[in-house]
């Protein structure tokens, strides 16, 4: 399973621009470690008074996540950046629902619950009105497993994507 981290930084005033610069080079580079899946930048909104930076990276595994986090690259990387921030970078991994809300700060636990079932709900019904029937005949065990199979893939990778952007605006 993959390993979401969300990490938020507080960049020191006046240097914003200098801290979204360094970090887009950063990105690039931390893209060709081995493991690092994925990396995203959540800045402050413009016009905010905010100067909390979030950043959402996706690892294979908690031993590349281990990894990375111990590399030269990352190391030379902290050292740079405290010169732009204030106070520590705050971390924490992402589970279970929070991993579709990706987001430093994620939503109410109850909007997420009902914004997966509003997903999940569609979802099953389709699929097991689908592929129930193909593979009905199928030992109990394993047509369970495929239609849910089929389920998490669907939501995944094309409806919880989809319910998240169309409520974004609600959830935050």
């Amino acid at each position: 399973m993959p390993i979401h981290a969300a990490i938020t930084r507080k960049v020191k005033a006046g240097n914003e621009r200098a801290f979204e610069d360094s970090l887009r080079e950063f990105f690039q580079s931390s893209l060709d470690h081995l493991g690092v899946l994925g990396v995203h930048l959540i800045s402050p909104p413009p016009g905010a008074n905010s100067r909390e930076y979030g950043i959402l990276r996706t690892f294979t595994s908690e031993h590349e996540r281990d990894a990375f986090y111990r590399s030269d690259l990352f190391g030379r990387w902290q050292k740079h950046v405290a010169e732009l921030t204030e106070g520590e970078r705050t971390y924490r991994e992402l589970h279970g629902l929070e991993a579709w809300f990706r987001t430093v700060d994620p939503p109410a636990r109850w909007k997420m619950a009902l914004l997966t079932w509003l997903g999940v709900w569609p979802t099953s019904l389709l699929v097991g009105t689908l592929i129930g029937p193909r593979v009905s005949n199928f030992p109990i065990l394993l047509s369970s497993a495929i239609v849910a199979a089929a389920i998490v893939v669907c939501l995944t990778w094309i409806v919880m994507p989809v319910v998240v952007k169309v409520f974004h605006s609600w959830l935050h």
